[in-house]
């Protein structure tokens, strides 16, 4: 199963989940609890914290969901932080894999940026972290295949509106061409 956001990151192949760790979360164990899934593939767009660039596809079965004060000490969280996916079966050696922070704020300071890159995360999507949280309850293999919008900076916001578009078309592209058995 293919699922994505949704609103204005929808795909014609991809079930809407909603936006953000909240609603993401919702409505995926919704559709869980009423379908029988083998495997699911979030597909989104994502910022980057400076390594990966932009319209770049990448993929990751791995997530974090910290804020920018846990790394400079001003917070901390009793419950996990980080969640790998289930191992899936697929192998897809051309694109990189990557970890991905998710959170309910877009980062848009470079200083903050590089912090989370010396903490080995390359992007942030706001829902994927929920997404492998459920389906690790389900006990179903998931992982993610993002097209960065814009880089994690002052220009953030700007970039993502100006190259949203763009980057599900190239994402879509990507979908149909390397990941037919999802479709």
């Amino acid at each position: 199963m293919i699922v994505c956001a949704g609103n204005n990151e929808s795909f014609s192949f991809a079930t809407p989940i909603g936006i953000g760790l909240i609603n993401s979360s919702i409505n995926l164990t919704k559709i869980l609890m009423e379908t029988k899934v083998d495997k699911i593939l979030f597909a989104g767009s994502a910022g980057s914290y400076g390594k990966i660039k932009e319209f770049d596809i990448v993929t990751s079965s791995s997530a974090t969901n910290v804020e920018i004060g846990f790394f400079e000490n001003l917070s901390y969280t009793p419950v996990l932080e980080q969640i790998r996916g289930i191992k899936t079966d697929v192998s897809r050696g051309t694109l990189p894999k990557v970890v991905v922070n998710s959170s309910s704020f877009i980062t848009s300071d470079e200083a903050q940026s590089r912090l989370f890159l010396k903490h080995g995360l390359a992007i942030e999507n706001m829902e994927f972290f929920a997404v492998l949280k459920v389906a690790q309850e389900f006990g179903i293999p998931a992982f993610g295949v993002f097209c960065i919008t814009n880089m994690c900076d002052k220009n953030a916001h700007e970039n993502f509106i100006k190259n949203h578009e763009n980057a599900k078309i190239f994402l879509e592209n990507n979908l149909l061409l390397n990941f037919k058995e999802y479709l």
